[in-house]
C-alpha cells in the first residue's frame, strides 16, 4: 500500500544501459534513482548504495519517501538513495589532451569482463559512452578524454544525471583492476555541480583511494576543459571471492 506522503513509480531499465551481461551499469542506474530522489537539484551530494544487481527489460518499483528513494524487484530491495552531507578529496585536474593519450594504456584493451559495458565497453560509438580510462604517466590517477555523444540528451538539450553518474562509477574501479579483472559496485555517492552538454569533450580522472579485504576504494571527477570540476563521486567496490 502506498501512503500519502510515498511516491511510487514503475522503471524498467533498457537493455542499452548494461554493465555486467543482463543488469543495469551501476553508475547508470545509481543516477536514475539519485534523480529520483532530488530532481535537478546539484547542491546536494547523494549516496546510493546497490544491495544486488537491477535486472533489464523487467517492471521494478521506484518509490520515494521522505529522504529516502529505493528501487526493488518485488520485495527485493535493489537500490537504495539517500541525501548525504559530503566532501569530496578529488583527483587532480588532467588536461583533455593527456587524457586522451592516457586511453592507450587503458587495461580493458587487453582484456575487458564487461566489453558490452555502457560506460567503458567496446560499444558503438554513440551508443555507449566509451569512456577507456588509462594510467597518467608520473602520477597514481588514471584518465581518459570523455568525448560527449550526442546520443545522450535529455528534453533541455543537457545529458541527464544517470549518464553523469555512469561516467564516474567505471574509472573508480579501473583504477584498481589489471587485465581481464573485475567487481561489482557496491556503492557510489555524488555530487553534480554544472550541466554536461553533448558534443562537449571532458576530461574524466580517477584514482584508487584504499583497500580492505574484497572492498576496493576509488575516487572520481569530471573537468571542462579549462579546469572547471563538473562533478565527483567515490565509490567502494566489492571484488569476487
Amino acid at each position: 500500500m502506498t501512503t500519502a506522503a510515498e511516491l511510487q513509480t514503475v522503471l524498467t531499465v533498457p537493455a542499452r544501459f548494461r554493465g555486467p551481461e543482463g543488469s543495469a551499469n551501476g553508475g547508470w542506474i545509481a543516477g536514475t534513482v539519485s534523480e529520483a530522489l532530488h530532481g535537478a537539484r546539484h547542491d546536494s551530494a547523494v549516496e546510493v548504495t546497490l544491495h544486488a544487481p537491477t535486472p533489464l527489460d523487467t517492471e521494478l518499483s521506484l518509490r520515494h519517501l521522505a529522504n529516502t528513494t529505493t528501487l526493488t524487484d518485488g520485495e527485493r530491495l535493489l537500490v537504495e538513495a539517500i541525501t548525504v552531507t559530503e566532501e569530496f578529496d578529488v583527483p587532480a585536474f588532467v588536461p583533455f589532451n593527456e587524457a586522451a593519450r592516457a586511453e592507450g594504456g587503458f587495461a580493458g584493451l587487453v582484456e575487458h569482463a564487461f566489453p558490452g559495458c555502457f560506460a567503458c565497453g567496446m560499444r558503438d560509438p554513440g551508443d555507449g559512452l566509451r569512456i577507456f580510462p588509462g594510467p597518467v604517466s608520473g602520477t597514481g590517477l588514471i584518465a581518459a578524454g570523455w568525448r560527449v555523444p550526442m546520443t545522450v540528451t535529455d528534453e533541455d538539450g543537457a545529458v541527464p544525471d544517470a549518464i553523469v553518474w555512469a561516467a564516474l562509477d567505471c574509472p573508480t574501479g579501473w583504477a584498481h583492476f589489471k587485465p581481464g579483472e573485475f567487481a561489482l559496485l557496491g556503492r557510489l555517492t555524488a555530487r553534480l555541480r554544472r550541466r554536461i552538454y553533448p558534443g562537449g569533450t571532458y576530461s574524466v580522472v580517477a584514482r584508487a583511494s584504499g583497500r580492505e579485504g574484497r572492498k576496493l576504494f576509488g575516487e572520481s571527477a569530471i573537468y571542462e576543459t579549462d579546469g572547471t570540476l563538473v562533478a565527483a563521486a567515490k565509490a567502494v567496490w566489492i571484488a569476487p571471492a
